[in-house]
């Protein structure tokens, strides 16, 4: 019995360690070129997508509601979809990885008294360590003249039942497209 502890004591600096490490979720993230007159852009296209078959309907499903939200916060900057010779291409990546969450030590202390009475009690919460799935979603913006990257947006998030709804989509690209300049006048 006595050689474990160690060993318990070890495990408990490393989830305390482990707790220390835990961060609030992702934000969005967005670079932009600031040598770009986005003015000087009016439409829109997009590449073709990436790994996308008609044989995986819900694949073709997710494809369609990203296009459908991209080209929703597009039109609401003032910019137009068109299929021939577009001034931005855009195109965009999702991943999904095995993530682990830490939460540490809980320590809780009361005090306090009732009818003359006084008391108080200590609670100790135990360590735990669970794991999740993290999704992501990269948009790039192109400038077909220059074929050069002009903007990116990134956001990640814990991936759950109904991630991929169409409500879910729209929600995860507006905030991917938050600081998308929106043309003057806009």
């Amino acid at each position: 019995m006595r050689a474990s502890r160690p060993r318990q004591s070890l495990a408990l600096v490393a989830l305390l360690l482990l707790g220390g490490c835990a961060s609030a979720p992702p934000q969005p993230e967005s670079v932009l070129d600031r040598s770009v007159d986005f003015d000087s852009f009016r439409t829109f296209g997009w590449a073709p997508a990436q790994g996308v078959s008609g044989a995986d309907q819900p694949l073709m499903m997710l494809d369609q509601n990203i296009r459908s939200a991209i080209a929703a916060e597009m039109r609401r900057r003032g910019y137009t979809e068109t299929a021939e010779d577009p001034d931005l291409r855009f195109i965009y990546e999702t991943t999904a990885e095995n993530k682990v969450e830490s939460k540490p030590v809980r320590v809780g202390i009361g005090v306090g008294s009732w009818g003359g009475g006084f008391g108080g009690s200590v609670n100790v919460g135990s360590p735990s360590v669970s794991n999740y799935r993290e999704g992501t979603l990269v948009i790039h913006a192109i400038d077909t003249e220059r074929n050069a990257e002009v903007w990116q947006g990134r956001i990640s998030s814990k991936l759950t039942e109904g991630s991929t709804e169409t409500a879910a989509v729209t929600s995860a690209v507006a905030a991917a497209m938050r600081d998308f300049p929106a043309r003057s006048g806009q």
